[in-house]
């Protein structure tokens, strides 16, 4: 089974991009994503074969996440447990037969750390929310998590320390979900690997020079470990200032 995450920052944008050409080349069984930046009727998708599910935010332009997925879900919503009252449609939750699939696009805490107390909660009742996931079916959680974890997920680590995306509260939390039952997939393959990032400043070259945050994810369940095959970041890819990541599980 293959499953694709990727944050668009913009759909529309991203299809003129290329989008489609990745989608299609995938042929992802699952395929997530994040900052999709539209209303209802703004974008009509042809993927034939896949069920498409939306969640958008109520500003317009703004966040949103959607799943398009092969296999039809027992279940899906929106939100923790149906309830989304952040109105930023950031939190798509699929049931399958053997687990679940959580569609995330974590809130930034901002430049200047004003939104890191809203951010800090958010994390709470997230991880809150996978462990009593976590008891009924293993849960497969992927998206944009605005976080570097460790001092080798972004190129400068000494300069970001602090800063938005890479403060100790922030990498705490990640470091707690870990600890509470669930696996960095491409760290379970890849734990030393450096250099390998998924989001990188619109600034000049800095993508070219690789001066990039590795802040998109697939996290999964322990007890899926036997089953994972392989985690990929797709580097290559270009239309967003982020790249899709790769989970490859045995069905």
């Amino acid at each position: 089974m293959k499953l694709v995450s990727w944050n668009v920052n913009g759909l529309r944008a991203c299809v003129k991009k290329g989008f489609l050409d990745y989608f299609h080349e995938m042929d992802a069984d699952i395929f997530c994503v994040q900052e999709t930046k539209l209303q209802e009727g703004q974008i009509e998708l042809d993927l034939e074969g896949y069920h498409q599910f939306w969640n958008y935010a109520i500003k317009k332009g703004y966040s949103g996440t959607a799943v398009f997925t092969k296999k039809k879900p027992l279940s899906v919503s929106y939100g923790v447990a149906d309830e989304n009252e952040e109105d930023e449609g950031r939190i798509l939750t699929l049931e399958f037969e053997d687990f679940y699939l959580i569609n995330v696009y974590t809130p930034n805490s901002q430049r200047d750390l004003a939104r890191l107390h809203f951010r800090l909660n958010w994390e709470d009742r997230i991880r809150e929310y996978l462990i009593q996931l976590n008891k009924l079916k293993p849960i497969v959680l992927c998206g944009d998590l605005n976080v570097a974890h460790s001092d080798i997920d972004l190129k400068n680590a000494k300069s970001n320390r602090g800063n938005s995306g890479f403060t100790e509260e922030e990498r705490g939390k990640m470091t707690d979900l870990l600890n509470s039952g669930f696996i960095d997939s491409f760290r379970y393959f890849y734990p030393d690997m450096t250099d390998k990032y998924t989001w990188w400043s619109y600034m000049r070259n800095v993508r070219e020079k690789n001066i990039g945050w590795r802040i998109d994810y697939f996290i999964v369940s322990e007890e899926l470990k036997h089953r994972l095959k392989d985690s990929q970041i797709h580097s290559h890819v270009m239309g967003s200032d982020h790249c899709p990541v790769v989970l490859q599980i045995q069905k």
